[in-house]
């Protein structure tokens, strides 16, 4: 063999060799993300055992004991949506501190103008959805009318509520009256028997739109008669869609109700407002779940005689608070409130409120803050005795000035989120003064 052939051969050699030494090196890279993926995958079901879907998502998004504690209580606005026509208005909140959640309806016909002596069609809040003002001014209007600074909203269009149904093979139900309507012209046909029953998607949209019978008759009048009976009604099926949903979640369906979402819903909600809520959440229990109507009445309004709902202000506000604040009304300190339906709400009892005066100064530059620790102030018990503006601050802070108990301060630094108290100097006008800073997140 001469030289340039054993050049040749060894030039062969050390290719071959470089090509099982690649080789080894991305098996074993391979073998490594094999044994990651398992690993994570073993540790991931063992999480699913141990705490089911509520685990495994806190695992994947890296939450631990400490995350609860920093998310705020969340409100969204509710729209059913059916051929432009919002049938659903309903203000929801969760806490997942507390692991509390409310849903509170409001009537399509509900008053929102200036002028109860010249109504015209565009004063109800279902008429700013559909003569197309806006989403934004729709929010606008229930922040008016609950004093609720609600940032967001989810509408819905009836063909999701179809569409999630029968993905998870139907919802069983209580239907509460015998229902049959027909509207040629909407292309509605309702025809349901009353009774437990599994309802599919086709069913589960005529129950949530029922109002009346063809003949007039609607539903019982401690039911809650037409619209008020119809917003129960809708209310009891989420709750019962919501929980039969979280028993039947798996992969397929996780898949299928994001594919549900994504040709349905309309939501300025986004990932990174909602991803650290989902563990908590798929924790909660439905049966868990507050429910009421916004007080009022329907009355016939000059100079047309449109029908409206008419908000009964101070009925309502005390709805709201314990609604949404847990806060018992002065004639409801010893029994259960009763919604616009007749449906008792149930709550657990109350402390006795404080004696303690609290003075407010604003220093976040927003008067939706100062609004909103107000509201929690006094469902809470305490008497706000005075409130202002200050220069801005960063950091909200609480000052004792009249040794307040500890209980009592407890409950301040949870409404304001704060985790210290500095003492300063004694006042007859006022116990505490609180400062609202940037930090305080609504």
């Amino acid at each position: 063999m001469n030289n340039e052939s054993k050049e040749k051969n060894v030039k062969k050699k050390g290719k071959v060799k470089g090509k099982k030494k690649k080789n080894i090196f991305l098996r074993v890279v391979l073998i490594l993300i094999l044994i990651i993926i398992v690993a994570a995958g073993i540790l991931l079901y063992k999480r699913y055992k141990e705490e089911g879907w509520s685990g495994v998502s806190k695992t994947l998004l890296g939450h631990n004991e400490d995350t609860v504690n920093k998310l705020d209580k969340m409100y969204c606005l509710l729209l059913g949506e059916s051929q432009n026509l919002t049938d659903t208005i309903m203000l929801a909140s969760y806490d997942p501190k507390t692991q509390e959640a409310a849903l509170l309806s409001i009537p399509r016909d509900t008053f929102i103008g200036d002028n109860i002596n010249n109504v015209s069609e565009y004063d109800k809040i279902n008429a700013v959805y559909q003569y197309g003002v806006g989403l934004e001014d729709l929010l606008e209007d229930v922040r008016n009318l609950t004093g609720i600074n609600v940032q967001y909203y989810l509408k819905v269009d009836t063909k999701a509520l179809k569409a999630l149904v029968d993905e998870i093979g139907g919802v069983y139900f209580k239907v509460p009256i015998d229902m049959h309507y027909t509207d040629r012209g909407q292309g509605l046909y309702i025809d349901l028997k009353a009774g437990y029953q599994l309802l599919d998607g086709d069913k589960a949209e005529q129950l949530v739109r029922f109002r009346h019978n063809s003949d007039g008759s609607t539903y019982p009048y401690e039911y809650g008669g037409e619209d008020l009976g119809r917003m129960r009604t809708q209310r009891e099926f989420l709750s019962e869609l919501l929980k039969q949903c979280i028993e039947k979640m798996d992969l397929n369906t996780i898949l299928g109700f994001l594919d549900i979402a994504q040709q349905y819903v309309d939501t300025n909600l986004d990932f990174n407002a909602i991803k650290d809520y989902i563990p908590y959440i798929l924790d909660y229990n439905v049966d868990e779940l507050k429910t009421a109507t916004l007080p009022g009445e329907s009355i016939q309004a000059p100079p047309q005689g449109y029908y409206v709902y008419l908000v009964d202000e101070d009925e309502a506000q005390d709805v709201i608070n314990e609604l949404f604040y847990g806060a018992k009304s002065d004639d409801d300190e010893n029994s259960n409130t009763v919604d616009g339906e007749g449906t008792t709400i149930e709550q657990t009892p109350q402390e006795e409120t404080s004696d303690l005066k609290v003075e407010i100064l604003n220093g976040s530059g927003s008067t939706n803050k100062l609004n909103e620790v107000t509201r929690e102030l006094e469902a809470a018990g305490f008497e706000v005795v005075q409130s202002g503006n200050t220069s801005t601050t960063s950091n909200s802070t609480i000052i004792d000035r009249n040794n307040a108990t500890e209980a009592e301060l407890i409950t301040l630094k949870d409404i304001l989120d704060v985790d210290s108290v500095i003492t300063g100097e004694s006042s007859e006008s006022r116990d505490v003064t609180i400062i609202i800073g940037t930090d305080y997140v609504m």
